[in-house]
């Protein structure tokens, strides 16, 4: 009767600690405003121009990190953004969008500048040095790694693939996640840009 008992606890110590794991790696990001952004210096596809920290508030931001090469998340996801932007008749001074890349290794200015041209003149990309990199990674908690892509000698880049909306203060608003159903992601860019 005890050996069941204890099956049955270890069966549940189990379940308990599988539903844990899942809940922490499918739950999606929401940093605390506290937390959230930082200190960070790239170099705006857009003007070739330092961007900072400082050039945040002022308007509404969609920001977004990924990388060029990246097969499937990153191009459906700007493509996303600036179809939300688009549906809402938004302009540049309603609604910002920012390519932050995680790939400072093959993610040149010149090279995102014309990746990005593909969803039209709107998603300003911001690239760095590997230091540069890393400094705004930590600024906003974001992920990053890079993985051997199977049977290439080239690479993959794992990362968060939350789109994380910024107010006109430059303060955290809320996140969209990969996936999520588009009248959601509308509204919440509607709620962001009448913030």
């Amino acid at each position: 009767m005890l050996g069941k008992v204890r099956i049955v606890l270890w069966a549940l110590v189990a379940l308990a600690a599988v539903s844990a794991t899942v809940i922490y790696f499918t739950k999606p990001i929401q940093p605390s405003g506290a937390m959230f952004g930082g200190p960070f210096e790239m170099v705006a596809t857009s003007t070739g121009e330092t961007f900072t920290h400082e050039d945040l508030p002022g308007t509404p931001t969609l920001m977004f990190f990924g990388y060029t090469f990246c097969p499937d998340v990153c191009p459906t996801t700007l493509a996303e953004a600036v179809g939300w932007k688009e549906r809402l008749g938004l302009d540049d001074d309603e609604l910002r969008i920012i390519f932050v890349s995680v790939d400072p290794e093959r993610d040149t200015v010149e090279h995102t500048r014309e990746y990005l041209s593909n969803f039209g003149p709107d998603v300003i990309g911001l690239v760095g040095d590997e230091g540069q990199t890393d400094q705004i990674k930590r600024s906003y908690g974001v992920f990053s790694e890079k993985v051997e892509a199977e049977g290439s000698t080239d690479y993959l880049v794992n990362h968060t693939a939350s789109v994380f909306m910024i107010d006109a203060e430059g303060d955290f608003f809320g996140t969209i996640a990969w996936g999520e159903n588009s009248q959601a992601a509308l509204d919440k860019v509607r709620r962001l840009t009448a913030s």
